[in-house]
């Protein structure tokens, strides 16, 4: 009883000197943050929402698309964030409206949407890209090009 009645004094002691509160990603004491972005929705409006799994996988790349590339057709069923390095790139959502993002921009991805962003600048588009997927489940499907976009028919 005396060993259960000191550990509630020293969790006391933790807790009235900050230890165990509750802080957001910007109250660190003696580290520089800088807030980038917070929404509740992705660059098209979209309600963010995370995937519902037992069996959850994230999955961290350094993608880079060269002048004139793009990364074609392709839609997410899993949350996927990044974060521009360098360069820019635009981003156009089935039914044709485009999102511009540039260097030093946060891009919270549509889930179930085509899209393809297409590197329009003249140096390379570097993005750091967190998949938060499912292991054993693809991160990016590929698509079709959209009916709107295909060439017409010569």
């Amino acid at each position: 009883m005396k060993k259960m009645g000191l550990a509630a004094v020293i969790l006391c002691l933790l807790l009235a000197s900050g230890f165990g509160s509750p802080i957001h990603a910007d109250d660190y004491q003696g580290v520089k943050s800088t807030r980038i972005l917070t929404s509740t929705v992705a660059s098209n409006g979209q309600k963010l929402s995370y995937l519902k799994t037992d069996n959850p996988e994230v999955t961290a790349m350094l993608v880079e698309i060269p002048p004139g590339g793009e990364t074609g057709w392709h839609e997410h069923a899993v949350p996927v964030y990044a974060y521009m390095l360098g360069g820019s790139i635009t981003v156009e959502m089935e039914g044709g409206r485009k999102y511009d993002f540039k260097e030093g921009d946060a891009i919270f991805e549509v889930r179930d949407t085509p899209h393809n962003g297409r590197n329009n600048g003249d140096r390379p588009a570097r993005l750091v890209v967190f998949y938060t997927g499912e292991v054993g489940k693809p991160n990016v499907t590929r698509v079709k090009l959209p009916e709107s976009k295909a060439e017409p028919p010569r």
